[in-house]
């Protein structure tokens, strides 16, 4: 497999506390994602981190 074939449709997003999102990483799994987002969420920072699916469209939805 090669990267133009792999999927990662999962996302960790971060917003800061002006409301600015950012996306922090791309995963293959709902899991890992949220595994990452768990431990940044964990370091006790005032940012709020969730995880999101990109749908077939590109769009992306709050899991």
């Amino acid at each position: 497999m090669n990267d133009s074939t792999i999927s990662l449709p999962w996302l960790v997003i971060r917003q800061d506390d002006n409301g600015n999102r950012y996306r922090v990483g791309r995963y293959a799994t709902r899991a890992e994602a949220q595994k990452i987002a768990d431990s940044l969420d964990g370091r006790g920072h005032k940012q709020l981190y969730w995880v999101e699916r990109i749908g077939q469209n590109g769009d992306a939805a709050r899991a």
